[in-house]
């Protein structure tokens, strides 16, 4: 049994909002395979779930400093695959593999910022899905039910 008994029962549903919530990936700064590991690092919870009027599914994030310095590995990785080339990347001189060691290193135009922005956008976004997915629940008329299990859990 898992940690959050009420997200056993909303496998399906999260599965249909993740292909609605895939556009929203496309339109962001991040790759699939980015926010594939964002979501491995993100457990949804649900605030105040004993209050129907101010229960919420939040994104709580405190793993995402574990994944967030592989996010440009990934990204290199996928533009190696790719012959150099990567979403939002390029093969020309001072992108790709360079740009992304220099950035390592506290070097070039991302510095030590980088990780901060992606942290940033990776929290919005992952908030951005937990809303989507209470709207989800709602509009299906789930959400009582699965808060209430939460509830029950604490």
């Amino acid at each position: 049994m898992s940690e959050n008994p009420w997200t056993d029962r909303i496998v399906g549903e999260r599965m249909t909002v993740d292909q609605e919530f895939s556009t929203r990936i496309q339109q962001s700064e991040f790759s699939n395979q980015q926010w594939s590991l964002i979501m491995t690092a993100t457990e949804f919870e649900i605030e105040h779930p004993d209050d129907p009027d101010r229960a919420r599914i939040v994104a709580n994030t405190d793993k995402l400093d574990g994944v967030i310095p592989e996010l440009d590995n990934v990204q290199a990785g996928m533009g190696a695959m790719a012959g150099g080339g990567a979403a939002g990347g390029s093969s020309s001189s001072g992108g790709g593999i360079f740009e992304t060691i220099m950035g390592a290193l506290g070097m070039g135009g991302n510095g030590g910022s980088s990780e901060k922005e992606h942290r940033e956008a990776a929290e919005r976004l992952t908030q951005e899905y937990a809303d989507e997915l209470q709207s989800h629940l709602e509009s299906k008329g789930k959400w009582d039910r699965i808060r209430d299990t939460a509830a029950d859990g604490q």
